[in-house]
């Protein structure tokens, strides 16, 4: 990389950060706090060369300052062997739009609650639509650590990292690579969490339980073979997997077992002695997104909560995993999120709701200008018995990355409203799932390592985005 790119970058940040042979040192780390905003911004809207070098100096500075992309497994293996009690109930959280303000309130949060228990996550499918590669997002997330003042292990993680049926069954090999791509860009930009989806590829039509799941347990251990052989030196990448796509049939212990056997015995076989899965995901009756009413409300779930209870405890009990993981809750009534805790769900996924928040705060010409270009662009996805609401419900995810540069330059009274929304909704979750004084946990389990990143990285070929409609968030 060319140093004079890299100094304009640092001049940003007012001096407070120095860069020598690829190691920074903080100088006034009060002037790194204020200014870190702007090299956010270029990593987010700059051309390429601007985004890798501000992406790589926000890494560099991260690791001086303290804020450690970090593999949740230890927590979650020990949770499994009951070292850890089970009160509480991992966050994993995806910003899908403004994620270096939304993370900062994350941050506020967490500081006044002692909190380091929580995930921050994007998907294969929201990468696409939202317009945030993963160097992007790791980006986001550690600059507003340092903008908040916040230290310690900061587990990024890989949602659904999903194979698509109806391309695997076209071009299996193709959709395979596509993945395994995926895959290594993201470890390479600190997602030391993956969750690995196959469950796209259960076969309901054949006779038996391991029959319908051993491509899903198959590709699921090839997977992981392949994340242990890419995995940084010293560290390891906590991995989960899925039973049974979200918005399926509930799922059950055989589905559980059945996976899971197959599983062990593939990966034994593929990469003898590797590290397997630290969670489970598995269908207790959500939808992504929850389902929409013609009057733009939210239907009304019946989760059930003993399947997570009872696959929680085989998943612990059986096979050393931290426990369940629950998708798509973050559209569900507050009145649900003590339940996970008392459901010793290990993980649950909240993303939806943050998105509809935002949305409910932009400036009406600007969301004018968005469902504008949603009635031209995606007029197939209105189905003819769908309300103007449910379909901007549905399809507006897609004007994220479009107007991407619109909600980043937003006025900042308009973004102090947001932020303040957010971070209420967020104390709140915090509160629900027992994340109060979580870091001692943390501490007591994770131990950061320092991992340099790869500079070459930074300044490779920006990854192209993909078809990703048929992907689940």
């Amino acid at each position: 990389m060319n140093t004079s790119i890299l100094q304009e970058q640092l001049n940003l940040l007012e001096g407070s950060l120095v860069l020598t042979n690829h190691h920074a040192e903080i100088k006034v780390p009060k002037r790194l706090q204020a200014n870190i905003h702007k090299l956010a911004e270029r990593s987010a809207l700059g051309n390429k060369v601007e985004k890798g070098s501000a992406q790589y100096i926000i890494r560099q500075a991260a690791l001086a300052y303290g804020a450690i992309p970090s593999s949740i497994i230890e927590l979650y293996l020990a949770r499994g062997r009951g070292e850890i009690p089970l009160t509480f109930t991992v966050p994993a959280i995806n910003l899908r739009m403004l994620a270096f303000d939304s993370a900062r309130a994350v941050f506020r949060i967490a500081n006044e609650m002692n909190a380091s228990a929580f995930i921050f996550e994007i998907a294969r499918s929201e990468m696409g639509y939202t317009d945030q590669r993963p160097a992007e997002y790791t980006s986001n997330i550690l600059a507003a650590a340092i903008a908040e003042g916040y230290t310690g292990p900061i587990f990024i993680q890989g949602d659904h990292f999903q194979i698509s049926a109806k391309r695997y069954a076209a071009t299996p090999d193709t959709e395979v690579q596509a993945v395994k791509d995926l895959t290594k860009e993201a470890i390479s930009a600190g997602f030391y969490n993956i969750d690995i989806d196959t469950s796209t590829l259960v076969d309901i039509s054949k006779d038996t339980i391991p029959e319908q799941q051993k491509l899903n347990y198959t590709l699921s251990a090839m997977y992981s073979a392949y994340i242990r052989s890419l995995q940084p030196e010293g560290l390891q990448v906590s991995i989960g997997g899925e039973i049974g796509e979200v918005g399926g049939h509930n799922s059950t212990e055989e589905e559980l077992r059945a996976y899971m056997d197959g599983y062990i015995a593939d990966l034994s076989r593929q990469s003898p002695n590797a590290i397997g899965l630290s969670k489970i995901s598995i269908q207790t009756g959500t939808s992504h997104g929850g389902v929409v009413l013609p009057d733009g409300s939210i239907a009304k779930v019946n989760l059930d909560f003993d399947i997570l209870l009872k696959l929680s405890r085989v998943a612990r009990s059986a096979y050393g995993m931290g426990g369940t993981v629950q998708h798509g809750a973050s559209t569900l009534p507050e009145s649900a999120f003590g339940k996970f805790v008392e459901s010793e769900a290990v993980e649950v996924h909240l993303a939806t709701n943050f998105q509809n928040m935002v949305y409910e705060r932009l400036p009406d010409d600007l969301k004018s200008d968005m469902y504008a270009y949603l009635n031209k662009n995606h007029a197939s996805d209105r189905k003819p018995e769908m309300t103007d609401e449910q379909f901007y419900y549905k399809t507006r995810k897609y004007a994220i990355g479009p107007f991407k540069s619109q909600t980043w330059r937003l006025p900042s009274d308009t973004k102090v409203s947001i932020a303040q929304a957010l971070e209420y909704q967020f104390r709140k979750l915090f509160v629900y799932l027992g994340m109060q004084g979580s870091r001692t946990y943390i501490e007591s389990k994770i131990h950061p390592i320092k991992i340099e990143p790869d500079i070459k990285f930074y300044m490779g070929e920006v990854a192209k985005g993909e078809e990703v409609s048929d992907l689940a968030d």
